[in-house]
């Protein structure tokens, strides 16, 4: 075999692992263990005094995500008085490929009941919904696809001046005249499950975030720029930290532990 044919065969060799990612810089990228990162509030949970973040918490990817099955799959994480909030951010990276109605991804609202809050996929496009007292509502339907098996961001936020969607970055309006207040639903609050029963999340889900603030548009930018390990901002606002790494744990000091049910956390979840 002459050299010519053998460099020609190791090109060719080559090119197919590249296709395959094997060679794709984000393959070697540092991945962070489980509770590799996260908020210390010396003065126990709910407490805003001199917290702080703990551990490596910029530059890596979680080494694993929550996986969920479209059938039975949630975290529940209770119905802790700080979720009952106002102003509120909330959201999520998610991965999917599924193009059927209303699969839930951050919930704390069920059809019926007089408010609560939620974040939805609907074949391929994230919604968000704010509901708070049967007349006073905020919606936001977003047009932004996302079931194109690529990893997602995506963030709703509503306060005084209107409810945002925010899909990797890019923002959906509404108006909003609702008044300030708490949200008052007795319903837990699940990630992967919509509460009215069935709509399970069918993908991935990772680093759910909660704060009772409205993040500012750069916030949001900052988190969706960090990628899917991205540390929260604002750390006195924020209420829950899921990032799903291995666990459904809060990592934001405030002790609202998830319970996963048939939640499976891989590790081959690309990149």
């Amino acid at each position: 075999m002459t050299y010519g044919w053998a460099i020609l065969i190791i090109a060719v060799v080559l090119g197919a692992l590249f296709q395959l990612g094997v060679f794709n810089s984000s393959s070697f990228s540092p991945r962070a263990p489980p509770g590799a990162c996260q908020v210390f509030r010396p003065s126990g949970p709910g407490t805003t005094t001199n917290i702080n973040l703990m551990g490596v918490c910029t530059g890596q990817l979680p080494q694993y995500v929550a996986q969920f099955n479209g059938q039975t799959s949630n975290t529940d994480s209770g119905n802790a008085a700080g979720f009952n909030t106002y102003p509120i951010s909330f959201g999520a990276w998610i991965k999917t490929t599924d193009t059927s109605n209303y699969r839930g991804v951050v919930n704390k609202y069920a059809s019926g009941s007089a408010n609560g809050y939620q974040i939805w996929v609907n074949a391929g496009t994230a919604h968000g919904f704010y509901y708070r007292d049967g007349t006073n509502y905020a919606r936001v339907d977003g047009t932004y696809v996302i079931n194109d098996g690529g990893w997602h961001h995506v963030m709703f936020i509503v306060d005084s001046t209107g409810a945002r969607l925010y899909s990797d970055g890019v923002v959906s309006s509404h108006g909003w005249t609702g008044t300030a207040g708490v949200e008052t639903t007795a319903l837990n609050l699940r990630v992967g499950q919509y509460q009215g029963g069935g709509d399970v999340f069918n993908g991935l889900i990772a680093n759910v975030q909660l704060y009772n603030a409205s993040l500012t548009a750069n916030e949001v930018q900052a988190l969706y720029i960090e990628g899917m390990g991205s540390a929260p901002l604002v750390l006195q606002n924020l209420v829950g930290w899921w990032p799903l790494n291995g666990d459904a744990k809060d990592y934001s000091g405030n002790n609202n532990n998830g319970v996963p049910t048939a939640v499976t956390f891989t590790s081959q979840y690309g990149k």
